[in-house]
């Protein structure tokens, strides 16, 4: 557990791993070099570009967000909104749900990107720029932990996930949909990182609201949806994924 502290106290500034391993990929970079131009490969010395850590056996992916993600974009495109609010979430998945409706981006960092159907709006979840109950399709994901943690220039607030979730509760319409995900299993604080807590928390912070399903990512990385709540409850680091509505 000491190991494990310190590389994470480290790893911010000098990733151990990638440096570990560096010696092995220049070694291999200057091998394949030597063999391209033997091959008559042009490579210039002014352009050499080394890319040491791209030789797996498999595509490398984030497990909470790549399936995280599907699983929203269905979800959405099944809801079928006019438009569709998303507060926080990867830029990558906003920019892909314009191709199902409009999308309303907010975020405390504007995203300056021009598209169609498209438009960001600088704000907090803490603090939407929408009136009681007239938002009727919503997500926010693997975003509420973060709040009052300062990791993103936000003020420090121990409260900070649950006040998210009372915001996201006040203007989802009656009928909506808010799709919410985050870290799930032992309750702890990981500071500045993120905070973990167990998935009836959850539930619980959302209280005014009606889950109609549960889902998520365990700590071997495999999605399942639907899943009973109890099945993530003593987990390490999973990912809930929940759908609510208001009645």
């Amino acid at each position: 557990m000491r190991e494990l502290g310190r590389r994470r106290f480290v790893n911010p500034v000098v990733d151990l791993g990638t440096l570990i391993n560096a010696p092995r990929g220049y070694a291999r970079f200057v091998a394949d070099l030597r063999r391209y131009r033997k091959l008559g490969g042009t490579a210039p010395a002014g352009e050499l570009y080394p890319q040491l850590h791209d030789r797996l056996p498999t595509s490398a992916f984030d497990q909470h967000y790549f399936y995280q993600d599907i699983w929203a974009a269905r979800q959405i495109a099944a809801f079928a909104p006019e438009r569709h609010v998303d507060v926080g979430s990867r830029v990558d998945l906003v920019g892909f749900l314009t191709a199902v409706t409009h999308v309303t981006f907010v975020d405390i960092r504007p995203l300056p990107a021009e598209l169609e159907d498209f438009e960001s709006i600088a704000g907090s979840v803490l603090a939407m720029p929408f009136e009681d109950g007239s938002v009727r399709s919503l997500s926010c994901l693997h975003v509420a932990e973060h709040i009052g943690l300062g990791r993103y220039g936000d003020d420090l607030d121990p409260q900070g996930t649950r006040k998210a979730a009372a915001e996201l509760a006040r203007v989802l319409a009656p009928g909506g949909q808010l799709l919410f995900s985050g870290p799930v299993g032992t309750p702890r604080t990981c500071f500045n990182a993120h905070r973990i807590h167990a998935p009836h928390d959850i539930v619980e912070m959302f209280g005014d609201l009606t889950l109609l399903e549960f889902g998520g990512i365990d700590d071997d990385g495999r999605y399942a949806v639907p899943r009973a709540l109890e099945d993530l409850a003593g987990a390490d680091y999973a990912c809930g994924l929940y759908r609510f509505t208001r009645s």
